[in-house]
């Protein structure tokens, strides 16, 4: 969180002014996923894992093979595949971790997306969380359930779509609808000009060759590979604003949703109420 903090202040030091230090410091800015120490009741909870360590090619950024590690509990025939946000890492689902790890049959899998947790490099995006998840789906088997949280919700049904798996329940906590627009509050509280915003984007286009408008909920959702698909949201969430939320549960009613209100967008993973709703729709 340290370097995100310095990053997002050099860019504010320059005034919106386009010069090539800027230019390189704004995809820092929008790609550095920020890293939090493993506190040692998550790292009791990661020692009693199976580790694992996978690969996926980063075309984009590192342009070659970046490994990403991950973690399994259990051995049960009930496969549940869970998927961190943005700046997170598997050990932060500890609390929900050890409850799911109380159900029968079951056999949990979390990871570390490239660029996130103790996974290698430090700049990441959703393709790279997508195609861990689907490289985990090759490796290990289809998911019963599928969990993911903010960025990774959005991960999720990417890597759905990629694979063309349909599990039997997919959970989306706090998902993140809209990236660009997430991208244009970063940018707008690092008081980033529109003409330097539109260069970003434009640079953005080229080197992922499809628009930042095209990294929506509504675009990469798979339909008819989801046959139960439960939403947990808060009402307040600043970084998943409910306005973008409602636009996209209106395109697909039959979306079980349950609103949590004044949990945060990241705090509500910890929340008690909530892993007894997970517990009980996956019981």
């Amino acid at each position: 969180m340290k370097k995100f903090k310095t990053i997002f202040n050099q860019v504010k030091a320059l005034e919106g002014t386009e010069t090539p230090d800027l230019i390189n410091l704004l995809w820092q800015l929008i790609y550095y996923s920020p890293k939090m120490p493993v506190r040692l009741q998550q790292q009791q909870l990661l020692d009693e894992a199976k580790a694992f360590t996978l690969e996926v090619d980063d075309l984009h950024f590192a342009k070659s093979n970046l490994k990403f590690n991950g973690f399994i509990w259990g051995e049960g025939s009930r496969k549940i595949l869970v998927t961190h946000g943005w700046g997170s890492k598997a050990a932060d689902f500890s609390e929900l971790i050890t409850s799911l790890k109380s159900l029968p049959n079951t056999q949990i899998i979390a990871f570390d997306a490239p660029g996130n947790g103790s996974s290698d490099r430090e700049l990441s995006n959703l393709i790279l969380f997508a195609k861990a998840a689907t490289a985990i789906i090759k490796t290990y088997g289809v998911p019963d359930v599928m969990i993911g949280h903010s960025l990774g919700a959005m991960a999720n049904a990417v890597a759905i779509k990629d694979t063309s798996i349909e599990p039997e329940l997919l959970i989306s906590i706090t998902p993140l609808i809209n990236l660009r627009e997430n991208f244009v509050a970063t940018l707008n509280a690092a008081d980033v000009s529109p003409e330097v915003q539109a260069k970003f984007f434009a640079d953005f286009e080229q080197l992922f060759e499809m628009k930042a408008s095209d990294f929506i909920m509504d675009k990469v959702y798979p339909t008819e590979l989801i046959h139960r698909h439960w939403l947990a949201f808060d009402p307040e969430d600043k970084v998943a604003p409910v306005g973008y939320l409602k636009a996209f549960i209106d395109l697909h009613p039959e979306i079980e949703t349950k609103a949590y209100e004044n949990r945060g967008h990241d705090r509500i993973i910890k929340d008690d109420a909530l892993i007894a709703d997970i517990l009980a729709l996956i019981a």
